[in-house]
């Protein structure tokens, strides 16, 4: 018989950053997901340095929904350019291209939740960012 998930209660700051691929100064931090015991979302934190940026792309099947934390940024959703900032959030659904730009001057901040899926797939839709 298997246990049921144990609640899991940790600072922001004690999980390390790693790079995003394909990015240009962005950094993601899983702070929540399965390998904590969590069936259904995984719980992540991005950070966008000024100059960052996340190439287009999609997830045919997994959608995000997103906070702004701290900073702007620009945000493309399909052929649709607007700017977000701390407080905004951001529902992304499954299938819409989407790719994050930095265009200030200080780092851009965002949680990012999506469901926990054995099915989470990325198609690019630009080069990687340099």
């Amino acid at each position: 018989m298997s246990q049921p998930p144990r609640p899991v209660v940790r600072s922001m700051s004690s999980v390390a950053p790693a790079a995003v691929d394909r990015s240009r100064g962005a950094s993601i931090q899983v702070l929540i997901g399965p390998a904590d015991g969590a069936p259904n979302f995984i719980s992540r934190r991005f950070t966008l340095a000024p100059g960052g940026r996340i190439p287009c792309h999609r997830h045919p099947t997994i959608e995000h929904e997103q906070v702004m934390l701290a900073g702007s940024m620009v945000i493309g959703l399909d052929d649709r350019e607007t700017t977000v900032a701390e407080g905004d959030c951001l529902f992304i659904p499954a299938g819409v291209a989407h790719w994050y730009e930095n265009r200030s001057a200080e780092d851009a901040v965002f949680l990012c939740v999506v469901p926990a899926s054995t099915d989470y797939r990325t198609e690019w839709l630009e080069d990687p960012a340099v």
